[in-house]
């Protein structure tokens, strides 16, 4: 594909609005009726969202992970000792960004980010498949790996011996915990809604208007 064929490609988005009249005081609670709402229109992994950390050198890096629960707020799994969970260990501030294509809808949220409850992870793990629960205990995530039958002759050990499966200490959750969240509905002409959510104590939300 050339430059001009890209500069070519747009959508005039035209399903819905969204405006202050529309959205609820607390934004998680907002956010739930918008995660329903994808579920029930078949978006293929509704519960993806970009997850943007920082190192230590102050250089971004972004990937897609998924959501796995929502309380006070977004829970995602992941190895601690990978490249997301040693930026995460060096810089506790995080942004997430979920894309609902089909809904014209994008939600971004930017936060601190915690270790969940030992326990919580433990519950996750073990509801798991038995071949995600391997997975999890035999991938150094983000090494280097020298071949592929390396992991997969790990990964035959422990299904030939599943008593031996157990949560790595390195392995379990984290929680965002929203300090601003930002509501996107596509709109015609570019002209987009764009609601956000701003904390100003424990429990207070203020909601803004944004230009588009």
């Amino acid at each position: 594909m050339n430059n001009q064929e890209l500069k070519a490609l747009r959508q005039n988005y035209k399903k819905a609005t969204f405006d202050m009249s529309q959205a609820l005081e607390n934004p998680i609670e907002q956010f739930k009726i918008w995660l329903r709402e994808a579920v029930n229109s078949s978006v293929l992994e509704p519960n993806a969202f970009t997850l943007a950390t920082v190192d230590i050198n102050s250089l971004p890096n972004a990937r897609v992970v998924l959501l796995k629960e929502i309380d006070y707020g977004f829970v995602f799994y992941t190895n601690y000792l990978s490249a997301k969970g040693k930026e995460i260990y060096e810089n506790q501030k995080a942004a997430a960004c979920f894309l609902w294509l089909e809904l014209e809808r994008q939600v971004r949220v930017q936060g601190v980010v915690e270790k969940i409850e030992e326990e919580q992870s433990d519950a996750y793990f073990y509801s798991r498949p038995l071949d995600s629960q391997i997975g999890a205990v035999v991938s150094d995530q983000s090494s280097e790996l020298s071949s592929r039958k390396e992991i997969e002759e790990k990964f035959e050990y422990y299904r030939q011996n599943p008593t031996l499966i157990k949560r790595p200490a390195h392995w379990g959750g984290y929680r965002i915990i929203p300090e601003t969240l930002e509501f996107w509905q596509g709109r015609e002409s570019r002209l987009h809604d764009r609601v956000k959510y701003i904390l100003q104590d424990q429990f207070l939300w203020v909601k803004k208007m944004l230009q588009p």
